[in-house]
């Protein structure tokens, strides 16, 4: 990945995740059919679903404006191409 397109926060408890995020949103970006986006799309919201579920990183989000502000964006992001692919239908 590119220095344009990094995610530079410089947060133990993000970056734990962080190399899951990129590879799912890397996938998002390079599939060509809704379909698959979508797919790709899920799993990001899973992933990221399991991060708020867990304690430790429930507790931190809100003390940790990035964190937060990052992890709602993809979450939002993954639901809007989930959207998309029911449109397509």
């Amino acid at each position: 990945m590119d220095n344009e397109n990094a995610t530079n926060i410089n947060c133990e408890s993000f970056q734990k995740q962080e190399k899951v995020m990129k590879d799912l949103t890397a996938k998002i970006n390079a599939a060509k059919d809704v379909h698959l986006k979508a797919q790709y799309a899920k799993e990001l919201k899973n992933e990221i679903e399991n991060m708020l579920a867990n304690e430790d990183f429930s507790k931190h989000i809100l003390i940790c404006e990035s964190c937060r502000l990052i992890t709602n964006l993809r979450k939002r992001t993954a639901e809007l191409i989930i959207k998309v692919e029911k449109l397509a239908e």
